[in-house]
């Protein structure tokens, strides 16, 4: 039986202010804070809110049935919380439906896991943490930023302990095998990998309301029968893209919730169900390991890394930036922490590209050279704050003896912290036992009493004890001197 498996992401980009060259060494705050409100807010009202009133109207009309998986990045919960907490509402209300899974990913959006394994682990496992505060789930499928993808992060995914990955099912990737089934690892077969239908995806998010396409209008029960269609064992379609392309990408006046609302009902029709990651992963075997020497991703035609690192400048400025990683990791500044998560953010890199990426829009840039020259002005400050906590001239040796004390200690504290689990998971064991043994105890309390024996010694006394009460009382009176004597 077929299945969609329908995922949305929420990032909201950082913008940053102008800065120039004179700045550095003076001003310290990188954000233009009013292009940060005025497009979230937007985003919310003409995207977020709607969609996610939509999801919710589907999620109520179908029941379990429908299903739908959600990431969001940390930088952009952190937007939402302070211009756009409605969002956050929404998605709290959707997911007490029972109907919603929700995944990990870099809390920055960045490209960590191209550059420094413990930062990239360190994102992950503060972005888990966030969603479980948030919504009470504990993400069990990772999805990487832009869907980034290569063998060795899949192993280090794998290391984390999650049971599966989003990817891109890039032509170069695949070869002549489909999209449509759960494949594994190479590096670790333990981690399932659940691949992006690009065509079926992009007919929503990027084509709907092209008119000039030959598929346009796209109607949802045209759309579900290609689906149905699709050979008999190729039974997963996962359906991947930005929560953004539904208003944003695609007009609210395009009727593209209309088309969205319409699909759970087309796909009942054709025995078609919906299925989170977690499930997919749970109830599928994969039926074979893909191998991914070089990083995927969901960008541009190409799909790999290169509308991010392609060019020089790009490069220069990763490299840049990504050189005190280790600094910030040990750092204790809350300020400089979170101009660390906003500096990683991938649309710092994307703003940057030469390449001809369609619908990019570089905001107050006029050209990549402009984007790579006030990005750099940038953290030439950030670095000269960072170094100042800990100097360039801090030697290896001493540098890796604060790494090592830090992950020793970080080790430690897991493994008091998992030891106090197991400690609390066996009292509360202890006690659920006692409290067994004492219930029927109680029970049997009464059934002991009923004065057999007292009458046996006090004979005449049996017809008055039948009041019970006086009954327990005397014999308990005559018993205690002889303890005593």
């Amino acid at each position: 039986m077929k299945t969609i498996c329908l995922y949305f992401e929420i990032h909201q980009i950082i913008h940053l202010k102008r800065y120039r060259f004179f700045d550095i060494g003076r001003d310290h705050y990188y954000y233009d804070d009013y292009e940060n409100e005025r497009t979230i807010t937007e985003t919310a009202e003409k995207s977020y809110l709607p969609a996610l009133d939509t999801l919710l109207g589907m999620a109520k009309e179908y029941g379990k049935y429908f299903k739908v998986a959600f990431s969001l990045s940390g930088v952009g919960l952190e937007q939402l919380e302070m211009y756009a907490p409605a969002v956050i509402e929404k998605l709290q209300e959707l997911n007490a439906t029972g109907c919603v899974e929700f995944l990990a990913e870099p809390y920055s959006h960045g490209l960590s896991s191209l550059a420094n394994e413990e930062s990239f682990a360190a994102e992950v496992k503060r972005m888990s943490e966030k969603i479980k505060d948030m919504f009470g789930q504990t993400p069990k499928v990772f999805r990487n930023s832009s869907l980034i993808y290569s063998d060795e992060i899949g192993a280090q995914v794998a290391a984390m302990g999650f049971k599966g990955m989003l990817t891109e099912g890039a032509k170069h990737l695949l070869g002549w095998k489909s999209p449509h089934y759960l494949y594994s690892c190479a590096m670790n077969p333990k981690l399932n990998l659940l691949l992006r239908d690009y065509n079926l995806s992009d007919d929503i998010s990027l084509r709907f309301s092209n008119t000039s396409w030959s598929e346009y209008p796209l109607f949802a029960d045209a759309f579900v029968e290609k689906i149905a269609r699709l050979p008999e064992e190729e039974q997963v379609i996962n359906i991947f893209m930005e929560l953004a392309a539904l208003g944003i990408y695609q007009p609210l006046s395009s009727n593209i919730l209309e088309f969205l609302k319409a699909i759970p009902a087309c796909a009942k029709v054709k025995g078609i169900t919906f299925s989170t990651p977690s499930e997919i992963c749970s109830k599928m075997k994969p039926v074979g390991t893909l191998e991914a020497p070089y990083p995927v991703s969901w960008n541009d035609e190409e799909r790999d890394t290169s509308s991010f690192l392609g060019n020089q400048m790009q490069r220069e400025a990763f490299n840049k930036l990504y050189s005190v990683a280790d600094r910030v990791r040990i750092c204790q500044d809350a300020r400089v922490k979170q101009d660390w998560d906003y500096l990683q953010a991938s649309n710092n890199f994307l703003f940057i590209t030469t390449k001809p990426s369609i619908g990019l829009n570089r905001g107050i840039y006029d050209s990549s050279y402009d984007a790579f020259t006030n990005y750099m002005n940038i953290l030439g400050d950030f670095i000269s704050r960072v170094n100042s906590l800990y100097p360039v001239d801090m030697d290896n040796e001493e540098l890796n003896s604060l790494l090592t004390t830090i992950k020793n200690q970080g080790e430690e504290l897991e493994m008091k912290e998992k030891e106090v689990a197991r400690l609390q998971a066996k009292v509360n064991k202890l006690e659920a036992a006692a409290a067994k043994k004492a219930a029927p105890a109680k029970k049997a309390a009464p059934a002991p009493a009923p004065v057999v024996e007292a009458p046996a010694e006090e004979p005449k006394a049996a017809p008055v004890k039948k009041a019970k009460a006086p009954a327990k009382k005397a014999p308990a009176k005559k018993a205690a001197p002889k303890k005593e004597a």
